[in-house]
């Protein structure tokens, strides 16, 4: 994969599938934290507000989500349903994205960074 400078590039990059549901992730975040800024961060699309939020990425079979550890335990009667680890779950390129558990993710993101960020 080539170096890229803005998610628009990285999506560019993949099938118009896969395009699809880059997209609709991207919205997704977007919406759910409009305040959030956008970047590449490890060569993966980003949504940063005091601090990392959430990463995604494409690959030959799934969409990656990583929202931290945290963001992944704090849902266990979701990720039953996917393939993860300690700080990613898979979402199938086949599938329609669970866009519901992806928002639920994204808040509670928002809320730990937030509260993080004010203890500082």
């Amino acid at each position: 994969m080539k170096v890229v400078s803005n998610i628009d590039e990285y999506i560019a990059d993949f099938p118009e599938e896969t395009q699809v549901l880059l997209r609709q992730m991207r919205e997704t975040i977007s919406n759910a934290v409009p305040e959030a800024t956008e970047k590449i961060s490890y060569a993966m699309p980003t949504f940063y507000l005091k601090g990392n939020l959430v990463h995604f990425a494409a690959y030959k079979n799934h969409i990656g989500f990583y929202p931290a550890p945290s963001g992944l335990t704090a849902f266990p009667e979701e990720m039953v349903h996917y393939k993860f680890s300690k700080g990613a779950v898979q979402f199938p390129l086949d599938k329609p994205l669970p866009l519901d558990f992806i928002k639920r993710v994204v808040a509670f993101r928002v809320e730990e960074n937030l509260n993080k960020a004010t203890k500082q």
